[in-house]
Order: structure tokens, then C-alpha cells, then sequence
């Protein structure tokens, strides 16, 4: 059973980034298999997926070019993952090589809050391995592109709101508060499944993390520009076997990545095997990145369920969180040394 916790969060998105290279890779397709269709003729890409990969969003930058790393140097990586995975302090030695290097830049785990309770690796999930040094296939460097200034900006105020006591909820994240994990949701590890069901007219998306986006596939337009909603509007079509899904109209007070009111998603979701949905997935913004860019995830079946995701601590912590703020203020004004 994966356990439900807003808290964890902070560690999925670290241990994403601490093991640096994995996701099985896109299994090839084989000239004598072909993909199982529903009574509608779909391609039936039904069914419950995870998405467990290690391989990081971004290559390592010391990396430089190499998008594949040799089978001798990924066991290297999984046997000191083990290592690091297997103790609680946080504190790891890295030889001199460059893939021990990679490893150590991306060692942000480390940074987990133990002092508040925090989950730690025990929490997560067996991970994926393959030879992969990005899941950004488009820019070739595997980096994401620059960020515009007007992200720059967002990101400032953003960081300023963090470092004072909140004023209010508006403060906290969506996620704190239960509201929104944002969707697509690419982080991995942790509640990272989905289930797609299909209908000859619709297909629903339901994000363990995030709940289900219901996408009708009768090629009609999307709704009003005027129309904005925190995941977005989406449409769905098929290109051959490939579902396609494009999702606008987000609105400005979501956050995907950083990115909001300025975003074109684009999903590409290929059956390749049995056990193995192929999905891409291209994000524009032109108030965020400079340029689009596209990941690529190899989707594994499992027959693992989805539970709820029973979010409640945004419910119930907001008031604390608020009372604390304020009572600091009050210490700090108290003490003579104002408020921040």
C-alpha cells in the first residue's frame, strides 16, 4: 500500500534527483505484436500504470552530452544507491569518477527535514533503472530551456512569500492545502500511478495524486478562453494507435512547474507492449521557457490499485499554521525585533 501524506512531497521530488539515472526504457516493439483494442476499435491502453522511474527530469550538467550511460556504470549507480537508500543520516562519500560526481550534484535528498518528522527512503517505492541520463528527449542536452525574466520575477516573489510568515493560505502551496498536485503530474515514486479508462466518446485519466481528468474524444474545441481551471482544459484525439491529448486554458493560479496561465501541454500516450505505455509529453509557455520541451516515460503496467488519495492535512493543519504565524509575529514584535 502507497501511504498518503502531504508531507512527502518535499522527499519524492528529492529522491527523484538523488538517484540520477533509471526508467525502464520504451520497450520495442516487437513486428509480431500487436496492441489489444476495445469493442470500439481503440487501441486499449486500460489499465493501471505507474510511474517509478529514477531517471531525472534534467541530465546532470557533468554529464555533458551523454544521454546513455554502459551497463557497468549503471550497476555502479544502483549499487551506491543502495548504500545511500539503506542509511537515515543523510551523509554519503563519493569517489573521484564523474558518474560519482553526477551522483553527489544531484544528492539533494540530504536536504530532507528530519527534524520535523519527515518520511524517508523506507517510504518509497522499488524503483526503475535503465541506461537513460534525462527524461527530456527535445532539447538534445536534456536540460530544460532557459527560464524567461517575467518566471525569473514569479519565482522571486514566490521565494520572498516563503521566507515570511505566511499572511494567509494564499501563501502556502496548492498542494499543502490539498487543492492541487497539478496535472500532468511527472514526479515519480511516490502516489506517481494513474488509471485510464476509455469509452467510445471519452477517456478518464485519473491521477492517484491529483484525481481524474475526464477528456471527451469528439474533437470539438475547448471552452472559452475565458474559462480557466487549475488543471487545465483538455481535449483528446487518436493519431493511429497514439492517444493524443492537448490540455490549455490553465489558470493563473495553477502551477505546473512554475508555469501557469501561459500553458500548452501536449500528451502522447503509445502502447509499445503488453507492460509498457510509451508517454510523451511536450510543455510550451512562452511567459516561462524560452523554447518547448518534451519528456519521455516509459509507463509500466501494474496491478497494483489505486487508493484514494485522502489529502486531509491541509484541512486540518491551516489553522495551526496561521495561529503560528501569528503568535511568532507577536514574539518577534514582543522581542523588538518587528516581524517578517
Amino acid at each position: 500500500m502507497k501511504l498518503q501524506s502531504v508531507i512527502s512531497l518535499g522527499v519524492t521530488l528529492c529522491v527523484c534527483a538523488v538517484v540520477i539515472f533509471g526508467a525502464v526504457p520504451a520497450a520495442g516493439q516487437s513486428s509480431a505484436w500487436t496492441a489489444s483494442r476495445t469493442a470500439d476499435g481503440q487501441p486499449n491502453l486500460q489499465g493501471v500504470w505507474s510511474n517509478n522511474n529514477v531517471t531525472p527530469l534534467e541530465r546532470p550538467e557533468i554529464l555533458g552530452g551523454r544521454e546513455t550511460l554502459t551497463d557497468e556504470e549503471v550497476a555502479a549507480l544502483q549499487a551506491r544507491a543502495g548504500e545511500l537508500f539503506s542509511s537515515d543520516s543523510g551523509d554519503a562519500a563519493f569517489g573521484d569518477s564523474v558518474f560519482a560526481a553526477a551522483l553527489a550534484e544531484a544528492q539533494t535528498f540530504s536536504s530532507r527535514d528530519t527534524q520535523t518528522g519527515n518520511y524517508n527512503q523506507f517510504w518509497m517505492v522499488e524503483r526503475e533503472w535503465d541506461n537513460r541520463t534525462s527524461l527530456i528527449i527535445d532539447p538534445a542536452d536534456g536540460r530544460l530551456p532557459a527560464r524567461t525574466q517575467l518566471a525569473l520575477d514569479r519565482q522571486a516573489q514566490r521565494s520572498e512569500a516563503r521566507q515570511r510568515h505566511a499572511w494567509g493560505p494564499e501563501d502556502r502551496s496548492l498542494g499543502e492545502r490539498c487543492i492541487s498536485w497539478g496535472a500532468p503530474r511527472l514526479g515519480a515514486g511516490y502516489n506517481s500511478y494513474i488509471q485510464i479508462f476509455q469509452s467510445a466518446t471519452h477517456v478518464v485519466v485519473y491521477q492517484e495524486m491529483g484525481g481524474a481528468r475526464v477528456i471527451p474524444l469528439d474533437g470539438g474545441p475547448h471552452v472559452s478562453e475565458n474559462i480557466r481551471q487549475l488543471h487545465g482544459d483538455s481535449r483528446g484525439h487518436f493519431e493511429g494507435d497514439t492517444l493524443v491529448i492537448e490540455t490549455a486554458n490553465y489558470s493563473p493560479r495553477a502551477s505546473i512547474m512554475g508555469a501557469n496561465d501561459g500553458l500548452h501541454v501536449l500528451e502522447r500516450f503509445t502502447l509499445v507492449s503488453d507492460g509498457v505505455l510509451q508517454y510523451e509529453v511536450t510543455m510550451t509557455d512562452p511567459k516561462t521557457w524560452v523554447a518547448p520541451w518534451t519528456a519521455m516515460i516509459p509507463l509500466q503496467s501494474t496491478q497494483d490499485p489505486l487508493f484514494e488519495y485522502a489529502c486531509h492535512e491541509g484541512n486540518i493543519g491551516m489553522e495551526g499554521i496561521m495561529a503560528g504565524a501569528r503568535a511568532l509575529e507577536k514574539a518577534e514584535g514582543d522581542a523588538g525585533g518587528g516581524s517578517n
